[in-house]
């Protein structure tokens, strides 16, 4: 081929090429509207990752503020956001004053599901402890003001392994109308109405059970402390000034921050930890309002997840609504119906497969296909693919939830008895809590030793005088030195009654260990897309045209002929 032919067919091949390139891919950023929504603290940290995958893979940008799902409902309702976040419907009716719905068109749509945790900061004899157990009337006793110290015997009772330290409880609950606390105090107006009923009278909230309220009641002159949002409560928790703490919030916050979770008895006798898992198999219970015509549409009916009788579920687990506009009106337009049509697929099914890594457990089939039939009802969303079948959801195969098929059994360490696993939790999961060799369980004062080495009744007996007998607080049989110290009476030591641990003569105590912020690796996809693809093949392409004749030529020009005559 002549050396302009060549030319030609390059220049040729190339202009085509660039004409190719010109050409918008249809998920390019100028076609999406801007678009905005506000609410749940308890959702934000799926939202908002979902939020920066959006924008890196499509070019779109959606605007979310985790101000509450009170807030969040009360600005759909009054047009100044495209969408809200909230783990309860409107309809709410509290002191008196209902919630009433929006006069716009909308539709409840399921987004994530998870369970509210029980995130704290406790430590025995300086030593962070991460395997904390909880039953279900004792969490709601501790936050009815009617267990107030860690040692109490019925904490005791859920923790054979641990000598429980004297120090004051402190519960940080939300100050903000909350979806948690709305979450939170459902499960106990259900499953424990009448503690509930009793603290409701007691903070002025009426004489009955107040049953289910966003707005958390506060106990005059109790040690309760009310923070605003999840990022408040948990802020308060791990800090070091936060020891004796406990919060309710979701599982995501501790796990995220290097922080454990109770883990809290189940049905079956088991104390459990809201994993993605443990949440899926829980949620097999839940009821689902199916009447297309109700205003509460596919909002969740909870009784039976409280009672789940599988080991491996977790109470307290629940799912989070988008509240989606249905009508173009109020400043709603067809274009941000688009934008929100595709951010609510790609949530539905590729958002769901970092829902673990987040704190969360994803949607299976069922509510899926429920919120792709919401979904649809998004004035100017694509439903060309809104597509069960080609749904990148993690938890259904071939109409299997494999989250539930594999969820696996707890250990039988966490069943309810002498026994206690030494495994951390949630954000703390690396690292184990020792416990008492042949702990039998039942009531202890708490205390890590005696300064008169007599016998303290959360662990062995001190001998006295000697100096070798002691307290064994961290399980590795030994005794403690500095409970060993006190027992020995050689350094005058006592007991704090605050925090239950063994101090020195000059009042200096053993000292805090700083718990460093464990972070999550997230997943990212590669935004290269159809452009990048293109690149790669006129740059393979355009060599082949310029370089590949001239090559062949040399190679058969080198070849020797053959004579005539020859095969």
């Amino acid at each position: 081929m002549k050396p302009a032919t060549r030319f030609r067919l390059a220049a040729t091949v190339l202009s085509l090429l660039c004409a190719l390139l010109a050409v918008q891919p249809p998920a390019a950023a100028a076609s999406y509207a801007k678009i905005t929504g506000s609410g749940s603290t308890w959702s934000s940290n799926a939202v908002q990752q979902w939020v920066r995958n959006v924008k890196a893979n499509y070019g779109m940008t959606v605007n979310f503020t985790a101000n509450g799902s009170s807030q969040g409902r009360e600005q759909f309702k009054n047009n100044t956001v495209d969408f809200a976040v909230s783990e309860i419907p409107y309809g709410l009716k509290e002191q008196g004053v209902t919630d009433t719905p929006p006069s716009r068109g909308y539709a409840y749509m399921p987004i994530v599901a998870g369970g509210t945790a029980f995130m704290y900061n406790l430590k025995i004899n300086g030593r962070s402890v991460t395997n904390l157990r909880l039953s279900g009337d004792v969490v709601t006793k501790i936050f009815t003001g009617r267990i107030t110290r860690w040692n109490d015997p019925a904490i005791a009772a859920d923790n054979p392994g641990l000598n429980m330290p004297a120090r004051a409880i402190v519960p940080v609950v939300r100050s903000d109308g909350s979806g948690t606390s709305a979450q939170f105090t459902l499960w106990m107006s259900k499953q424990y109405g009448a503690l509930w009923a009793d603290y409701c009278s007691r903070t002025g909230r009426g004489s009955g059970n107040c049953g289910m309220t966003s707005n958390y009641p506060l106990l005059s002159g109790s040690t309760m402390i009310a923070k605003s949002g999840s990022l408040g409560v948990s802020g308060h928790v791990r800090q070091p000034s936060g020891e004796g703490a406990i919060t309710y919030v979701e599982y995501s916050y501790a796990k995220n921050t290097g922080f454990p979770v109770a883990k809290v008895l189940n049905k079956d006798g088991y104390y459990v930890e809201p994993t993605a898992a443990s949440v899926a198999v829980a949620l097999t219970k839940a009821a689902i309002n199916e009447n297309a015509s109700s205003v509460n549409y596919l909002t969740q009916i909870l009784d039976g997840v409280y009672t789940n009788a599988d080991a491996r579920t977790y109470p307290l687990s629940s799912y989070s609504y988008m509240i989606l506009p249905t009508k173009v009106e109020s400043g709603f337009t067809t274009a941000k119906g688009n934008s929100l049509g595709t951010f609510g697929r790609y949530f539905l099914c590729d958002g769901q497969q970092q829902a673990d890594d987040l704190g969360y457990s994803p949607l299976p089939k069922n509510l899926v296909q429920a919120g792709f039939d919401q979904l649809r009802k998004v004035p100017g969303a694509p439903t060309s693919s809104i597509d069960i079948n080609t749904c990148r959801n993690p938890t259904f195969s071939g109409g299997v939830n494999t989250l539930i098929k594999n969820a696996p059994y707890p250990k039988s360490c966490d069943k309810k008895g002498p026994t206690q696993c030494t495994t951390g939790t949630a954000g703390a999961a690396g690292t184990d809590t020792p416990v008492k060799p042949g702990a039998t369980g039942g009531s202890s004062s708490g205390g890590s030793g005696s300064s008169s080495g007599g016998s303290s009744s959360g662990g062995s007996s001190a001998t006295g005088g000697s100096g070798t007998g002691g307290t064994d607080t961290n399980g590795d049989g030994k005794p403690d030195a500095s409970a060993g110290a006190a027992a020995g009476g050689t350094s005058g030591g006592t007991v704090d009654p605050d925090t239950g641990e063994v101090v020195s003569g000059d009042g200096a105590g053993t000292g805090d260990t700083n718990v460093a912020a464990n972070p999550v690796a997230l997943a990212s996809d590669n935004g290269l897309g159809m452009r990048g693809a293109l690149m790669a093949l006129s740059a393979v392409l355009l060599v082949a045209v310029v370089v590949g004749p001239p090559l062949t030529a040399r190679l058969l020009a080198g070849r020797p002929r053959r004579r005539k005559g020859e095969l």
